[in-house]
């Protein structure tokens, strides 16, 4: 029988003391636990009107009726008849499409991991769904600005009260960052198109960490945590100024992210056509209730490819059927600061 103590040391080296480093015993120790690197949750769609008529109606667009205002009435005279007028309405149009996206594995790595992989794809594809609804969401939001319908409403930094206002993104400077008397640009904007609040009592501003920087450390702002009710906070609320919440998030599109990350925007990078030479522009939205709206046909759902090369590999991915349009135009306002 052979002396296999023997053949282990002999395998292994001396070291600097009188023990003997056993290379093909010792093994690496992985944990179980998994560790996922951190994303936003979804933020954008707490404020979106949701239809899913199309899960009860066949077809690939939702119409919503909207109703334009009665001309003012006024004073009657003894003995004139009423002059009628007729309704006015008009369609608003949100197409859905399928939306998805898939990961795959083989038999072999299943039964060899150390980890429960179809669980780890599950928890991966769930936070997919996030991403890219919130990306959609946030994309509509941010082109869909308009005043009167023609012009798209867009705003820029202004360091504070006594700053000229800017007309161009091309002359964003240092100076030109988020603040309060930004705010009240675009709230002054908000309330002039007759703008409804969310529950009747405040606007909504979705900004970048870079961007509320610079908010946090006015006197005006009100930080979450001090609010009568800070339990009633909305997902990635941070605080407030006046009668507009802000929400936080890293996927409000710029151009000093990496390439690679879903926040970045080619044309608000320093150096671009448009943009300034040194300077990276950053994006915020500020709007007001049914500003935008997200159509469900077929709820997310995960589902499998079956049996692939008999059985050797196996699909998993998410599916769904939605989409997401403007309702209201004059109703959100874009605001592009350094």
């Amino acid at each position: 029988m052979p002396n296999t103590f023997t053949t282990v040391v002999n395998s292994g080296s001396l070291d600097a003391g009188t023990g003997v480093v056993f290379t093909e015993a010792v093994r690496a120790v992985y944990s179980k636990e998994i560790e996922y690197k951190a994303m936003p949750l979804m933020r954008f769609m707490q404020f979106a009107r949701q239809k899913q008529e199309l899960g009860v109606q066949p077809g690939l667009t939702i119409q919503i009726m909207t109703y334009n205002n009665l001309t003012k009435g006024g004073t009657l005279t003894e003995g004139v008849r009423m002059t009628t007028q007729n309704l006015s309405a008009y369609l608003k149009s949100i197409t859905v499409a399928e939306q998805g996206n898939a990961v795959a594995m083989t038999e072999l790595s299943l039964n060899a991991s150390f980890t429960d992989l179809m669980a780890d794809a599950t928890t991966l594809l769930a936070r997919d769904v996030a991403i890219v609804v919130d990306c959609q969401l946030r994309d509509v939001a941010l082109t869909g600005a308009t005043i009167n319908s023609i012009t798209t409403s867009v705003i820029y930094g202004r360091a504070d009260k006594n700053a000229a206002k800017i007309s161009s993104r091309g002359t964003i400077g240092a100076t030109n960052i988020l603040s309060v008397a930004t705010v009240k640009d675009g709230i002054e904007i908000l309330a002039t198109a007759n703008a409804p609040k969310h529950q009747a009592a405040f606007y909504i501003c979705f900004v970048h960490p870079h961007q509320s920087r610079s908010l946090r450390d006015d006197p005006a702002w009100i930080d979450a945590s001090k609010y009568g009710a800070p339990e009633q906070l909305f997902t990635g609320e941070i605080g407030r100024i006046d009668d507009v919440r802000f929400i936080e998030t890293t996927l409000m599109c710029n151009g000093a992210a990496a390439t690679t990350d879903p926040s970045f925007k080619l044309a608000l990078k320093h150096g671009e056509s448009g943009a300034p030479a040194s300077i990276d522009v950053y994006q915020a939205v500020l709007f007001g209730e049914g500003y935008y709206g997200y159509a469900e046909s077929l709820p997310v759902e995960l589902r499998t490819n079956g049996v692939v090369d008999f059985g050797r590999e196996r699909g998993l991915a998410w599916y769904g059927i939605w989409g997401m349009g403007i309702l209201q135009s004059n109703y959100g306002v874009v605001i592009e600061t350094a």
